[in-house]
């Protein structure tokens, strides 16, 4: 198990108040900064807290001025940003380069897998160029998919629960053909469907990044469509540039990186009129393209938000801008800009987003945050600015700057649709406002919360779609009612995995506000408790004892499989002012389970009871490992590492020698070698990946050939202690010799941030939780193509005679079928006959009874003989 790291809001009144305290700025926001911070990023500018959030980047060509240190400063900044988002780039580009992983590495009998083989023939995936990512090739161990597809019984603050699939940051119809949806998740890609969003497709898995903010078509030519990567709300360090599709958005190419890599979108805006002229708002800026995309020239030095051009497009077209400095307006279609004046604005704002009619582009809305409340504005066609007397009653703004959508009716002037945590629909009459809860019902459709975009059918009105936290939704009738549209969209952001030992079909899993998933063998995962998923264990010995988290200290514990509804409160329960991740990490084996942050909370019997470790002052617990119930590993934020161990009555507490500086990621201990350990670090550049033989006295560092990027997860293989995997931002890597040397063991795996690894070493599959392309798994050997053959035994049995033998210790996973064969010639007749017994030994091994009758006169020899047909 690996590091957790914060996530966003737990839904419902899951647990007392005291239980789940939220942190300024919502839960997003500690999450956002538990992944920037440890890996050198800078903060996400649109984020509270963040000098942007009250001081505007400098201005162009508006007679604004900044200070020379803070024009310094901002360059640094940019400069930085492009710097990180070029490392991610170079990485992808370094995955394409290792697609095929060497012959050695597949192992015997080594194959693809039929169905991934069949995926990358007929599905359509990123266009090849030079740097680009390709689809997988046939010839080595391929990852393939478990889902999750969807969720059912999903969460949502209304009264009625929703299938959900995962975080949708843009959504985009084609204007030519209603049924036909393109859709953006903020970390998985772009995904297509023909059928009105019964089916998708991915379509940008093997892209230079896939963290996605905003897309846009052509409407004049529907075929163009773009894509601006980097989620500008949460990923935006991990940006790329532009992608750019030709047929509708089936393939893609990279057509521009500057000045967008390391940056994240917001939204694109393309003229109506003109399918090559095009506008990006990014946190870099707002730019203006005009050869579709290839180059661009920066118009406005702020955030911007939000876009709306006038539906008739053009060189002279209206244009508006929701930036960080307020709304804008040009006239020339996004070449310059001037302010535009909202009555009673706010010094500053930390969200703001802009839509107009499009059946009268003479109104127009802007929908912001800033002072401490949300603010409506309506232009009407006079061109004048009025705000809103009155709001939704109720609406939740804390999380402005992450949840903030505005979609203007596309027939009516008076009415509109707002989003943050949750949607509401506005209708004006004469200077009253009416409000409409959409997305959480005290009766009827309700869908998740955390809204992040809108989007309108081309042909019929009374068609809205929302995407937010928990996936893509459609509504028939201006969100009086919903449909869900997550089948088949696999963008489950994944924080955390544990798994049966015993079984391949059980894992638990920790998801981005959508709760603890379990899978049983369906790629359709099972809803298993509401709130964030933090990080979870599963009980080796008794699996059906299990634990799962939500946000802060704290768990709770099944004892009937991790099923809805089978989970109750264990604690342990911490003082007020207690320091520790947003999500704590969690570690289990057999009996003991562990929480900690700045201290180490122990428990020896599955959680009844916790003791509480006491750690060196100003230290934080980021990863932790039980190798055995009777020690536990530690890992702090600034590399410190301590073991536990277990007398017999008490806890004793030794320090290892550091490998470095930063924050500890995983831990991990060679089974069998308790003094192997390994050690990665969530960090850019230097060392992090280091080995110890001597059971952390001293460290070597096993970086070297892999990309700069922060590694995540480390696993080892039980049957050869050589043998590692590692997990980073990008990718997975295998090393065959100790960690001397790593190549790429990424096949068929998307272009995603692998954040946890486990190995099940009974069927012998690498399993990956990714942040928004769900889980994944590879055969490490391969998967088996002729059954594994063999004699066990040998026995005699006198005329007539019956006799029992039993073998043990043979993995529950896998398919062993049983036979004995004479090896004395008795021919006439039959000579024995078998009866196969099945006693499951222990949660992993089972014992196989046979029991053999000689069914002659005469004694018989015999081998009992077995075939494994399957280890999965």
């Amino acid at each position: 198990m690996r590091t957790p790291e914060v996530a966003e809001r737990a839904l419902g009144a899951i647990l007392p108040a005291a239980r789940q305290p939220k942190p300024p700025g919502g839960k997003v926001l500690a999450r956002l900064r538990d992944f920037e911070l440890p890996r050198g990023l800078t903060l996400n500018p649109v984020a509270p807290g963040s000098e942007a959030e009250v001081q505007p980047l400098a201005q162009a060509g508006e007679g604004h001025e900044m200070s020379v240190a803070a024009a310094v400063e901002a360059r640094a900044a940019a400069a930085k940003a492009e710097e990180v988002g070029q490392l991610y780039a170079d990485a992808a580009q370094g995955l394409n380069a290792a697609a095929e992983p060497n012959a050695d590495q597949a192992g015997p009998g080594a194959r693809a897998d039929p169905a991934m083989e069949s995926m990358v023939e007929t599905a359509p995936g990123f266009e090849a160029g030079p740097g680009e990512l390709t689809p997988p090739v046939a010839g080595s161990p391929q990852w393939r998919s478990l889902g999750p597809t969807m969720m059912p019984n999903g969460q949502t603050y209304g009264s009625s629960r929703t299938t959900v699939s995962g975080r949708v940051s843009c959504i985009a119809v084609d204007p030519g053909n209603g049924n036909h949806l393109l859709c953006g998740s903020a970390g998985g890609g772009v995904w297509e469907s023909f059928d009105n969003g019964a089916n998708w497709a991915p379509r940008t898995d093997f892209a230079p990044t896939l963290t996605v903010g905003a897309l846009a078509f052509a409407r004049s030519a529907p075929a163009t469509v773009y894509c601006g990567t980097g989620e500008g709300n949460f990923y935006a360090s991990l940006g790329a540039g532009v992608l750019k599709s030709i047929n509708g958005g089936t393939t893609w190419t990279l057509v521009a990186g500057a000045p967008f890599v390391g940056r994240g979108f917001f939204d694109l805006a393309v003229d109506p009129a003109n399918a090559n002229h095009l506008l990006a708002a990014s946190n870099g800026g707002l730019h203006e393209s005009s050869d579709g995309g290839v180059t661009w020239t920066m118009r406005r030095n702020v955030v911007t938000w939000s876009l709306a051009i006038q539906p008739s497009g053009g060189a002279t077209a209206e244009v508006l801008a929701a930036c960080s400095d307020g709304v804008f307006r040009s006239i020339n279609g996004g070449t310059t800009w001037a302010a535009v004046a909202l009555p009673g604005a706010p010094a500053s704002w930390r969200r703001l987003a802009v839509s107009m009619v499009r059946s009268d582009s003479r109104v127009a809305y802007a929908w912001g945050s800033g002072g401490g409340a949300g603010r409506l504005y309506r232009r009407d066609a006079s061109g004048v600015w009025t705000a809103a007397a009155t709001l939704p009653a109720g609406i939740n703004i804390t999380q402005d700057w992450y949840d903030w959508c505005l979609q203007a009716a596309p027939d009516r002037d008076n009415q509109v649709y707002i989003g943050a945590v949750d949607n509401y629909r506005g209708d004006l009459s004469g200077t009253t406002w009416t409000w409409t809860a959409l997305s959480a019902k005290t009766s009827g459709d309700s869908i998740h919360p955390d809204q992040h975009a809108f989007a309108l059918h081309p042909t019929d009105a009374n068609v809205l779609f929302a995407g937010n936290d928990g996936g893509l939704f459609r509504s028939p009738n201006r969100g009086l009612n919903w449909t869900h549209l997550n089948n088949g969209m696999v963008i489950t952001e994944i924080e955390y995995l544990a798994q049966d030992f015993g079984s391949v079909r059980m894992i638990l899993g920790g998801t981005q506000d959508n709760g603890s998933i379990r899978y049983t063998g369906s790629p359709v995962w099972e809803h298993a408790q509401d709130g964030d998923g933090g990080d979870c264990g599963i009980n080796r010995a008794n699996p059906q004892t299990c634990f799962h988290t939500f946000f802060n200290m704290g768990m709770e514990r099944s004892t009937t499989g991790g099923g809805f509804g089978s989970w109750g409160w264990i604690g342990p329960n911490v003082p007020a002012g207690y320091v520790n991740l947003f999500y704590p990490p969690v570690e289990c084996n057999n009996d003991t389970v562990a929480m900690a942050g700045s201290s180490v909370y122990i428990s020896r019997n599955r959680g009844t009871s916790f003791a509480d470790q006491a750690l060196p002052a100003s230290q934080l617990t980021t990863a932790m490992h039980a190798p055995t119930p009777d020690r536990l590993y530690a890992g702090m934020s600034g590399g410190r590492i301590f073991r536990f161990d277990w007398s017999g009555a008490v806890w004793t507490r030794t320090e290892l020698t550091s490998p470095r500086a930063a924050s500890i990621s995983d831990i991990h201990v060679e089974s069998g070698s308790p003094n192997r350990l390994w050690v990665t670090l969530r960090t850019l550049g230097g060392g992090r990946v280091y080995s110890s033989a001597d059971g952390g006295t001293s460290w070597t560092d096993r970086s070297a050939g892999l990309p700069l990027l922060p590694i995540n997860a480390v696993c080892t293989d039980p049957g050869d202690a050589n043998r590692v995997w590692v997990a980073a931002d990008l990718g997975v890597f295998q090393s065959l010799n100790g960690g001397a040397n790593w190549t790429a063991f990424s096949n068929g795996l998307p272009n995603v941030l692998v954040a946890d690894l486990i190995f099940h070493p009974h069927a012998r599959v690498l399993r990956a939780g990714t942040r928004n392309r769900g889980v994944w798994e590879i055969p490490v050997d391969g998967w088996m193509t002729v059954p594994i053959c063999g004699t066990q035994f040998t026995g005699s049995l006198a005329p007539n005679a019956s006799g029992r033998w039993f073998t043990f210790n043979w993995p529950a996973t896998w398919h062993v079928v049983w036979t004995v064969m004479p090896t004395n010639v008795l021919p006439g007749a039959p000579a024995v006959t078998l009866r196969t017994q099945v006693e499951r030994a222990s949660s992993e091994f089972v014992t196989y009874w046979l029991n053999v009758t000689n069914l002659t006169a005469s004694t018989v020899q015999f081998e009992g003989r077995f075939a494994i047909l399957s280890k999965y």
